[in-house]
């Protein structure tokens, strides 16, 4: 069965840290560019980050540039974003995608599954 599945979010102070997973089981996550996405209550969702299959290659939106990692570990099937420096504007329900492509994309269409989402808000 294809499952990915998001964790790590919670609550945490303005200027904090969380690290996402997104672990991937029922497929080969190597082979597979990953996206993670956010939606905000009243907002379109909004791709945030993403990471190729074949060379590792990313994509940042410019409202987290310079804060939130993306990275990926093919042999735990994991990925991972780290994020820094959080604002409260970054309140939002997280979830990750998995699409069988060689390069990412920001678009979610482009993706055939996806995990369930993992609650993060910045407050204090």
């Amino acid at each position: 069965q294809v499952q990915l599945v998001e964790s790590g979010g919670g609550l945490v102070q303005p200027g904090g840290s969380l690290r996402l997973s997104c672990a991937a089981s029922g497929f080969p996550l190597a082979y597979y560019a990953i996206g993670w996405f956010r939606q905000a209550p009243g907002k379109e969702r909004e791709g945030v980050s993403c990471i190729s299959s074949r060379d590792a290659s990313t994509y940042y939106a410019d409202s987290v540039k310079g804060r939130f990692t993306i990275s990926r570990d093919n042999a735990k099937n994991t990925v991972y974003l780290q994020m820094n420096s959080l604002k409260p504007e970054d309140t939002a329900v997280y979830y990750c995608a998995g699409g069988n492509m060689d390069y990412c994309s920001v678009y979610g269409s482009a993706y055939s599954y996806w995990g369930q989402g993992t609650q993060v808000t910045v407050s204090s």
